[in-house]
């Protein structure tokens, strides 16, 4: 008989797999992000000037209409479940507005008082009229939108 040198076949290690397969995704992603840049350049000049919470540009085009700002009390504010959004008037005629998803674990909120957005999910509490967290266990505010109002119409932009 012959004696041949079996040499074990060397598989990749877990680690080595990971990081292929990471490595691929971010490729996916970065040329999605390319290219959806360079279709939007124009558009992402024009959203860059008006930065900020609210805008009081007149004649926002194309967002969604939100409501009247007779309908925002004063030192207060209104969830907008479907939009995902909450706008408040923290003094006559200043409205901002801020995303209703919690910053703690992404729970979406609908429970407003006074001037107070609760998560029943976890407990946090946050102010409609700054989006700073006002009981944790959050500690990120929560997120600005872009809104616009234009007479007394406010627009999500």
């Amino acid at each position: 008989m012959t004696s041949e040198s079996v040499q074990p076949v060397s598989k990749p290690s877990r680690r080595t797999v990971v990081a292929a397969v990471g490595a691929a995704g971010l490729a996916v992603a970065l040329t999605a992000c390319g290219s959806e840049d360079d279709a939007s350049d124009s558009s992402t000049e024009q959203g860059a000037a008006g930065g900020g919470a609210t805008s009081a540009a007149g004649g926002g085009a194309g967002g969604t209409a939100l409501a009247k700002t007779a309908d925002i009390p004063e030192g207060s504010g209104k969830v907008f479940g479907d939009q995902k959004v909450v706008v408040s008037q923290p003094a006559a005629g200043d409205f901002k507005a801020f995303s209703t998803i919690c910053t703690h674990r992404d729970c979406p909120m609908i429970d407003l008082k006074e001037d107070t957005l609760s998560c029943s999910c976890h407990g946090s509490q946050f102010s409609v009229l700054d989006g700073s967290v006002k009981k944790g266990p959050a500690t990120e505010p929560l997120a600005a939108k872009q809104i616009s109002v234009s007479g007394d119409s406010i627009t999500l932009a």
